[in-house]
């Protein structure tokens, strides 16, 4: 934890940045060495005066209120130091010194992680590929790295969520901080089944200014980023550009001529700067020779559970949990959907037919369900999210669990 307490003092010093703090780093070896320097040990560093001066605040006031908002929220501090820090982030020009992790922590440098990114006002035609392609990169073994945003970013999450699958949102703020307001639920649902990571610590607003330093870390954890739909210009070009300046694979969907979308992808492979990429194949099989295990085994989904998968809605927001008033809960209602056994596979994973027939006769517990079907805790956990997001599953007082579907025998 001390050393911890160094890092985070290190990040907090005014104007220091990214590529201040690997120069400290590079000259002192370790942020404790630097924390204990005095003036004339900050002078050879070519920093400004006012960032030297910050350096001479000793105060760790603030890493302390940091490190304790971590813990109650239950967040990993990753600093570049340690030994599962991404290979593939220290390869950047301006890594970040520290990761504030909700959710897993994953080995990125053993994941085939792709990038989706996109506008936030993009086209109802666009949000569909987004969540098909989403779902088709999940679903074919790679990992999904976007943000959280409306429009293109959540759409990929979301798909990605419905193939069963974890994925990964980089924040321009805290870890903590919804925005917008509206992906409330989507950021407990990428909590749950993945992760969300920012180098901002806890607290921190999203901010303009934050987006762009957040997307360098979001192509610089993937071996390849897909733009979806964008103008020649603004963020998706940022974080585009960001991915060629670090040696990243850049793939492209077409937009037709005919269709009322921002072109700038046409642009990039017009201009050679981006591969022609129609589906999520066109993507991964450049990468199976890396990944043998994890791609090319896998079975992509049929178009037909493709189509299933991407027709469940979300009619109304989810209400919050009702709070626990006692161990009993209320007596299910009439009237429960019941699924026909051809149509079982192509909506709902294995995961999660069998809680569905678990919680079929009585509410039950997350620590019940996991003793019922066998199915790791982290498993069970990420399922009940997505059969809560599908409405087939409800949280009832006690935070005890009941199918709305029923499975046809």
């Amino acid at each position: 934890m001390a050393d911890q307490t160094y890092w985070l003092w290190l990040t907090t010093r005014k104007g220091l940045g990214a590529v201040g703090a690997l120069m400290v780093l590079d000259h002192f070896t370790t942020p404790e060495r630097a924390y204990f320097g005095e003036k004339e040990d900050y002078e050879p560093l070519p920093l400004p005066a006012f960032v030297k001066q910050s350096l001479l605040d000793k105060s760790l006031d603030e890493p302390n209120r940091i490190l304790g908002e971590c813990d109650r929220l239950s967040l990993r501090v990753m600093t570049f130091q340690d030994a599962d820090y991404p290979q593939r982030l220290k390869q950047i020009a301006d890594p970040p010194v520290v990761l504030y992790i909700r959710g897993r922590t994953f080995r990125f440098d053993e994941e085939a992680a792709i990038g989706v990114v996109g506008m936030r006002k993009c086209t109802a035609k666009s949000r569909e590929r987004a969540e098909r392609i989403g779902m088709e990169l999940a679903s074919g073994g790679a990992l999904v790295v976007s943000g959280i945003a409306e429009g293109i970013d959540s759409c990929a999450v979301t798909g990605a969520l419905k193939a069963g699958k974890p994925v990964v949102s980089m924040l321009a703020g805290g870890v903590d901080r919804i925005f917008p307001k509206e992906s409330r639920w989507l950021y407990e649902d990428v909590a749950a089944a993945g992760a969300l990571i920012s180098e901002y610590p806890p607290g921190t607003p999203h901010k303009g200014e934050h987006f762009n330093p957040r997307n360098r870390i979001l192509s610089g954890l993937c071996l390849g980023v897909l733009a979806v739909e964008c103008e020649p210009t603004g963020g998706t070009m940022l974080t585009v550009n960001h991915a060629l300046d670090q040696g990243r694979d850049v793939f492209a969907l077409p937009i037709g001529l005919d269709e009322q979308a921002a072109r700038g992808t046409n642009l990039l492979i017009r201009d050679c700067k981006a591969r022609l990429a129609e589906n999520a194949r066109d993507i991964l099989m450049g990468y199976a020779d890396l990944f043998p295990t994890r791609l090319a085994a896998v079975a992509p989904l049929s178009p037909e559970v493709v189509q299933a998968r991407l027709s469940r809605r979300e009619d109304k927001p989810r209400p919050e949990p009702a709070k626990p008033r006692g161990t009993a809960p209320p007596a299910p209602g009439p009237g429960r959907e019941v699924i026909p056994r051809s149509q079982q596979k192509s909506r709902f994973t294995d995961d999660e037919l069998a809680i569905l027939a678990a919680a079929a006769r009585s509410p039950l517990t997350a620590d019940e369900i996991v003793e019922k079907t066998q199915i790791s805790a982290r498993y069970v956990l990420s399922a009940l999210t997505m059969l809560q997001v599908q409405g087939a599953i409800e949280e009832r007082p006690g935070r005890r669990f009941y199918a709305l579907a029923e499975l046809e025998p």
